[in-house]
């Protein structure tokens, strides 16, 4: 079963919002054995609205449109669903009843025209009805494809697809098991990972394919799997996840999906029942809004001290300045200071510390753009290890903060 998702809107054309929707909606459905053929983002414009409806008519079974639901009158896929579908706009009571009762009853305002004007839907069409908002789904088929439009408003949309549209589609259609595991690796690029798992890949049966999802630092490895015998799909993932496992145990940091390794780090502190800070120069605090974006953060990590200029070193952190002069604030023993103090301050029993030119210019240090020093205090000493991140400064502030992290996962591991 093969599906299109269409985004409709010159505010996604244009760059002014970034499209959310087709991403919820692509995995949602891939959950449930829908294959994604294809992901548009076009125009609120009538005729390329239809063009691109007579386009996909037949080659795929589902095509989702989220977005030109609303009231006002650039918003015009409703009527051109009336026309392609060659029908007309009713009003529908149960529609009206809920609209009514949003407007006037939560609101507390009076309802209007164009209020009222949510309930008219295609006289043919199967209403999925919006209980988040006031723009109802429509859902409706002509020959081999089903056309369902809903609203743009992502929480209104994400009601709609798990409330209606998954369940009907899992009643209504047959669809084959989709299976994926994730094996997340760090510390070696895409090239390297790909030439010491070329044989292992060449094996792969024709039913298990394999994606590369390469990022700065780190390498995620998706195995898809599809079949209608979901026991046989597992065990065939599941042995060759493990086959892949004897060949590159030593990047491997994870296997669920989408785990990343502030995740991985997290769980394995919370289970330690150690905690964590962070003393921050040139990553200016994105290590500590990596690691607390993890749910459940607050179990392990205690706070952060971001002394980015050189005086709040020496005036929060208590650094000698003699000790900056001696060698200045992107050095090993700076560094060290940095990782030390905090550790006495938060009472932790980590502590990554960072300091660097991350450029484009060299601010209070004529160490080389792109060097960074990366310091780890732990229970028994302090790791600090050098590295040079080149340019542009996005990218050293990316590679320092993920390979803090492979620094901090690396020992805690020692203890597992």
């Amino acid at each position: 079963m093969k599906a299109t998702i269409i985004t409709i809107g010159d505010e996604i054309l244009i760059g002014q919002i970034v499209d959310t929707n087709s991403a919820f909606i692509a995995k949602s459905l891939d959950r449930i054995g829908v294959e994604i053929n294809e992901m548009i983002s076009i125009s609120d414009d009538k005729q390329h609205i239809l063009d691109t409806f007579t386009k996909l008519q037949n080659t795929v079974d589902l095509v989702i449109i989220t977005g030109g639901l609303g009231p006002t009158k650039d918003d015009v896929t409703k009527k051109t669903f009336c026309e392609y579908f060659e029908d007309e706009l009713v009003v529908n009571q149960e529609v009206l009843a809920h609209v009514t009762q949003l407007i006037e009853g939560f609101y507390k305002r009076t309802i209007t025209q164009i209020n009222k004007d949510q309930a008219l839907v295609p006289s043919r069409c199967t209403v999925l009805h919006n209980q988040v908002g006031t723009a109802p789904g429509m859902w409706m088929k002509k020959e081999n494809t089903v056309f369902i439009s809903l609203p743009g408003v992502p929480f209104e949309m994400k009601y709609l697809v798990d409330n209606e549209i998954i369940p009907k589609v899992v009643k209504e259609y047959e669809r084959p098991y989709i299976l994926h595991k994730t094996i997340l690796t760090y510390g070696q690029g895409e090239s390297m990972v790909a030439e010491r798992i070329e044989e292992w890949e060449d094996n792969l049966p024709e039913f298990i394919k394999l994606a590369y999802l390469p990022s700065p630092g780190r390498v995620r490895l998706r195995l898809s799997g599809r079949g209608t015998d979901k026991a046989k799909l597992e065990a065939a993932l599941d042995e060759k996840v493990k086959s892949l496992d004897a060949i590159i145990h030593d990047i491997i940091v994870g296997f669920e999906e989408d785990e990343t390794l502030e995740v991985v780090v997290g769980r394995i502190l919370k289970k330690q029942n150690k905690t964590i800070a962070t003393a921050e120069s040139c990553t200016g605090g994105k290590i500590a809004e990596v690691l607390t974006s993890v749910s459940g953060s607050s179990n392990y990590f205690k706070g952060s001290v971001v002394s980015y200029a050189t005086e709040v070193k020496i005036n929060v952190l208590g650094i000698p300045e003699s000790l900056i002069e001696a060698h200045s604030v992107v050095s090993a023993e700076i560094v060290t200071a940095m990782a030390l103090k905090v550790k006495e301050m938060m009472k932790t029993d980590y502590v990554i510390a960072t300091t660097g030119n991350a450029g484009p210019t060299k601010g209070d240090s004529n160490a080389e753009i792109g060097a960074v020093f990366i310091a780890l205090a732990t229970p028994d000493g302090i790791i600090v290890e050098e590295f040079n991140f080149g340019q542009p400064r996005e990218k050293v502030i990316d590679r320092a903060t993920i390979k803090s992290l492979e620094m901090l996962q690396k020992e805690i591991l020692k203890n597992v």
